[in-house]
């Protein structure tokens, strides 16, 4: 279990979530970048990329824009700890503060609605956690 505070870093740009078919291929905008999470199942295709790097001449009939990234910086986090997501999402989910949780081999990352990212901060601070940029 986690007990010792996370020092988390957050990124200025902005981030969108859009879902497409799930048979349809990878979209050439989302297949590189800094950030980019794509996944595939039964029921979709999922992408999360930096706003800045979505097409203009492209509408989406589904997509959550305005988001930004959390990252936990605490090096590569080991399988067997339990509960870091937890001690992030609990606090935020009290005070209200939805989340999109992604997780990679080497860490874990949250989206948080830009309009909630001060007052997220101020949440995970007061639960112990540190913020860098």
């Amino acid at each position: 279990m986690v007990s010792s505070p996370l020092r988390i870093l957050y990124q200025i740009a902005a981030f969108s979530v859009i879902k497409l078919p799930p048979t349809d291929p990878i979209p050439s905008w989302a297949a590189s970048g800094r950030f980019v999470s794509i996944t595939r199942t039964d029921e979709e295709l999922s992408i999360v990329v930096p706003s800045e790097r979505l097409p203009d001449s492209e509408e989406f009939a589904n997509i959550e824009s305005e988001f930004r990234c959390i990252k936990i910086e605490e090096g590569v986090l080991d399988f067997s700890l339990t509960g870091i997501l937890a001690s992030l999402a609990g606090p935020l989910a009290e005070a209200g503060i939805s989340i999109f949780a992604i997780a990679t081999y080497n860490t874990d990352y949250i989206l948080i609605k830009s309009h909630a990212l001060e007052q997220a901060k101020a949440v995970l601070e007061k639960a112990g956690h540190t913020f860098s940029r």
